[in-house]
């Protein structure tokens, strides 16, 4: 493996035209990763201590790196942070083979933890990103300590009206033709869009974060191949939900072994609320993060309290001892919830778990045990959609 710090540029991306650089957070730095058929932008956080747990980010579709920012500094001293732009993503240029299937995403992702030797890592995945790193730890158990999986795009059989266009991209000439209908959009108009579609509350972006967002896009518009990976990995989700038998997701689902961590949104329009519970029931040792105020990206709306889950998460893996062993953040929201044998925050009182204030949610456990008895409901069939996120960076 070469690894480079930014700004250098390998001989693969020497061909691309310039373009503004990448913004990089506070406390953040970036390189370049070369390995073979594709070059990784991976984004880390200065580690405070020697010797902490490693842990790796996988975004969603048109996601990069930086939509895990928030979420890496709620880790500081817990974990080692590192978040990956997948080929043909944000800083990172196409893959040489052009592969942007589900399963090419996840050879990038093994490869790189391969070569890096930091497995097995605490692995987090949103939406695309959620498919990708389900696969990866069905696959490759000895790279993954844990999993976490917000609004992971797992097969649905009812498609969400509001995630069709997303699913047409993956049409061949639909991303072409939209390209022509909206040239006359401006960068703006097109954020606004993606943040609608992909935040429970749009109105939580700070003016400073939707200009970012917004020369974020501005830059990717001038990447020639920006249309075709989002064409591409959008016919990449859609033909892995239409996979069946060992190959399925679903089934993969199944044979996962990491303690799993499921979150998801009460108004995601992309990925359905409605799949949680059985998510819960399939993972083998799950527990589930309902957030009735959240939409797609829960680790940008509600980091602190994604954070807290994650933190218990760890405690009940026996890597921080006793769950109330541990801190919450101030404002995180109350996700201790209650704790039963199956994942039932999606029954009683309405669609969620704690209603009663903003960004609340309630976190359920699903043991062995508790699947065995949750009855016939928990194993509805697998369909094919194209639920995932257009989030340019947001």
């Amino acid at each position: 493996m070469s690894s480079t710090e930014l700004p250098s540029v390998s001989a693969v991306t020497s061909v691309l035209p310039k373009v503004a650089p990448v913004r990089v957070g506070e406390g953040e730095r970036l390189r370049s990763v070369g390995l073979p058929g594709i070059t990784l932008t991976v984004r880390s956080r200065a580690a405070v201590r020697e010797g902490l747990p490693p842990a790796l980010y996988v975004h969603g579709l048109g996601g990069s790196s930086q939509n895990w920012s928030q979420l890496m500094a709620e880790f500081d001293g817990l974990v080692d942070s590192e978040a990956l732009d997948l080929p043909g993503f944000g800083d990172s240029p196409p893959p040489d083979d052009g592969d942007y299937s589900v399963t090419g995403h996840a050879r990038a992702v093994i490869r790189y933890l391969d070569a890096a030797g930091r497995g097995p890592v605490h692995l987090f995945g949103n939406s695309l990103g959620g498919a990708i790193t389900t696969r990866v730890a069905a696959v490759r158990p000895d790279l993954v300590r844990t999993l976490t999986l917000i609004s992971p795009a797992l097969p649905e059989i009812r498609v969400q009206r509001s995630a069709l266009p997303t699913a047409l991209l993956g049409v061949p000439g639909i991303a072409s033709l939209f390209t022509r209908i909206s040239r006359e959009w401006t960068a703006e108009q097109r954020v606004r869009g993606v943040l609608g579609l992909c935040y429970g509350d749009p109105g939580m972006v700070t003016p400073e974060a939707f200009r970012y967002a917004v020369e974020e896009l501005e830059r990717r518009l001038q990447l020639p191949y920006f249309w075709d990976a989002m064409a591409r990995s959008s016919r990449g989700i859609v033909n892995a939900y239409t996979l069946g038998g060992q190959h399925g997701l679903w089934r993969q689902a199944e044979r996962v072994l990491a303690p799993t961590l499921l979150v998801y949104g009460g108004r995601d329009q992309l990925v359905g609320y409605r799949m949680a519970q059985r998510a819960a029931r399939t993972f083998r040792d799950s527990r589930l993060l309902s957030l009735p105020d959240a939409g797609h990206v829960a680790m940008m709306e509600y980091p602190e309290t994604v954070a807290a889950a994650f933190r218990e998460l760890l405690a009940d893996a026996g890597e921080l001892g006793e769950p109330g062993d541990f801190g919450k953040p101030a404002g995180a929201g109350d996700v201790r919830g209650r704790r039963t044998a199956e994942a039932d925050g999606f029954g009683r009182g309405g669609r969620g778990g704690a209603r009663g204030s903003r960004g609340g949610g309630s976190v359920s456990t699903v043991s062995d045990a508790g699947r065995a008895g949750s009855g016939p409901g928990s194993g509805s069939g697998a369909g094919g959609d194209g639920n995932d996120d257009t989030n340019a960076g947001s």
